[in-house]
C-alpha cells in the first residue's frame, strides 16, 4: 500500500503563507511515501520565486517528484523564454524534467508539457505533448512488470471538468492516452485550471475501453483561487485493484477532508464505490 500527496500550482509569489505552513504541518504530520508537485511553482518564474519554491521542497518530509508548469518558463526575458525555457527550473528545482520513480508497489513518470506545439506558436498556456514524449512514455511503462500501479504526471489536463466540457485541454491528449491505455497506465494525475475533480477517461472517449483514472488538484496555496477554494489530493494505492482519492480542502484554519472517491478494479473497468464529502483516508486504508 502507497500514499501519495499530490500538489500543484503553487504559485509562489501569489500564496499564502499561512496556507503554506498549514499544508507543510499536515504532510509533516503525516507524511505520505510520495509527494508529486504537478507544476506552476512560481507565478513569474523569477529568481526569487523560484528561491521561495525550492525552500518549500526542501522542507518536505517526504521523496517529491517535480514537473514544471507554463508559469514556470520566464513572461518578460523574451529571449530566455523562447531559448531557454526552463533555464531557472532546472537551476532551482531540478534538472531532471521526466523525472520518474520506481518501487515495489508503484511507478509515477512526469513529463513536461509546457512546450510549445509549433515553432511559431508563442502560447505555452494550453501545454502539448510530444510523439516522442508519447513513445518515450509507451516504452517505460510496457517495461515495467504488471504488478506496479503506473502513474502518469503532466501539468496540464487530458479531461475538462465536468461541468465546462470545452475547456481546453493538453494537445494530442487522446494520442497520449491511446498509448497509455496500451500501456496499462492506471492514474493521471495534472493541475493548470486550479480545479479539483476525479473522472475516468472511458466516460468521455469511446474510443478507449480501458479504463484510466484522471485526478486533477485545485491550486494548493495560491491566492489565484477559480470557484473553489484551495486544495490538494491525498491518494491512497492499495496493489493495482484499488485507489482512494481524498480532496483535502482548505477551510480557513487548516486542510479537511472534501470529497473522497473510492475505486475498485473490476476487468479493464475503475468501478466507482462510493463518492462522499466527508470521511478520512485513514479510515479507508483501515478497510482495506
Amino acid at each position: 500500500m502507497r500514499t501519495l500527496a499530490h500538489i500543484s500550482d503553487l504559485h509562489f509569489g501569489r500564496i499564502d503563507p499561512a496556507i503554506v505552513e498549514a499544508l507543510l504541518a499536515e504532510l509533516t504530520e503525516a507524511p505520505p511515501d510520495l509527494i508529486v508537485i504537478s507544476g506552476d511553482l512560481t507565478q513569474r518564474a523569477k529568481h526569487r520565486q523560484f528561491q521561495a519554491a525550492r525552500a518549500f521542497i526542501d522542507r518536505l518530509p517526504s521523496p517529491s517528484l517535480t514537473i514544471p508548469g507554463n508559469h514556470d518558463i520566464p513572461s518578460y526575458n523574451l529571449l530566455e523564454r523562447f531559448t531557454l525555457p526552463l533555464r531557472r527550473y532546472k537551476r532551482y528545482i531540478s534538472r531532471e524534467i521526466a523525472p520518474i520513480m520506481i518501487d515495489d508497489e508503484i511507478a509515477v513518470l512526469g513529463v513536461n508539457t509546457s512546450r510549445r506545439l509549433l515553432i511559431r506558436d508563442w502560447n505555452w498556456a494550453h501545454g502539448s505533448i510530444s510523439r516522442e514524449q508519447i513513445a518515450m512514455v509507451s516504452e517505460i511503462f510496457h517495461k515495467l512488470p504488471d504488478r506496479l500501479f503506473k502513474i502518469l504526471v503532466t501539468h496540464h489536463p487530458f479531461l475538462p471538468p465536468p461541468d465546462a466540457p470545452n475547456t481546453p485541454v493538453l494537445r494530442r491528449a487522446l494520442l497520449a492516452m491511446q498509448a497509455c491505455e496500451k500501456a496499462d497506465v492506471d492514474l493521471l494525475l495534472a493541475g493548470h485550471l486550479h480545479l479539483g475533480y476525479v473522472r475516468d477517461v472511458t466516460t468521455h472517449h469511446a474510443a478507449i475501453r480501458r479504463s484510466i483514472l484522471v485526478a486533477q488538484a485545485a491550486t494548493a496555496t495560491s491566492t489565484r483561487v477559480r470557484e473553489e477554494p484551495n486544495a490538494y489530493n491525498r491518494i491512497l494505492i492499495d496493489g493495482r485493484d484499488r485507489v482512494v482519492i481524498e480532496a483535502r480542502t482548505w477551510a480557513g484554519r487548516g486542510f479537511v477532508c472534501g470529497q473522497v472517491s473510492d475505486y475498485v478494479r473490476v476487468g479493464h473497468r475503475w468501478a466507482l464505490q462510493s463518492e462522499r464529502e466527508t470521511g478520512a483516508l485513514s479510515r479507508a486504508a483501515a478497510s482495506a
